[in-house]
């Protein structure tokens, strides 16, 4: 099979869905994907208007109910692995994400906004998408927080 053949969505099925699933995500309870957020600015031109395109993140991962985490855009396998990161940032902006991601099914582009000092984009293989728990970690470090008390 010809991953330049597939299409963004079985990309996402083939290739990212499973190795969010082998990193610990938890499919049904920390994974949304397809996520619209906007509707869409409204656009007047007189008496007229309209609403513009509606902003839909291909993945959001939360750590718990509504603490968003992460974000990943998808793109089909004829652009780059990092082709999404601009989308993905500015939904990360309006969501207030820390973690950013985009992916063709090659590897991720792993944008994180936490990092102070040094690189903060580097692209890392399939196998090495990060758990729930280690962004989770970095997520407290840099909000100065403490692990909660069970």
């Amino acid at each position: 099979m010809n991953k330049k053949h597939l299409s963004e969505r079985d990309i996402c099925t083939q290739y990212i869905t499973p190795a969010v699933q082998q990193a610990g995500w938890d499919l049904r309870r920390q994974v949304r994907e397809e996520v619209t957020f906007t509707d869409g600015r409204i656009i007047v031109q007189g008496r007229m208007h309209t609403r513009g395109r509606r902003k839909r993140a291909d993945y959001i991962l939360y750590y718990k109910p509504n603490l968003p985490l992460a974000i990943i855009e998808a793109k089909d396998n004829n652009k780059s692995v990092g082709a999404g990161m601009q989308q993905a940032l500015e939904y990360a902006k309006i969501l207030d994400i820390p973690f950013v991601f985009a992916s063709n099914g090659d590897a991720f582009v792993f944008h994180d906004k936490t990092v102070t000092d040094g690189a903060r984009e580097q692209e890392i293989p399939l196998e090495a998408f990060p758990s729930p728990r280690r962004l989770w970690k970095k997520y407290l470090a840099h909000k100065g927080l403490e692990e909660p008390k069970a």
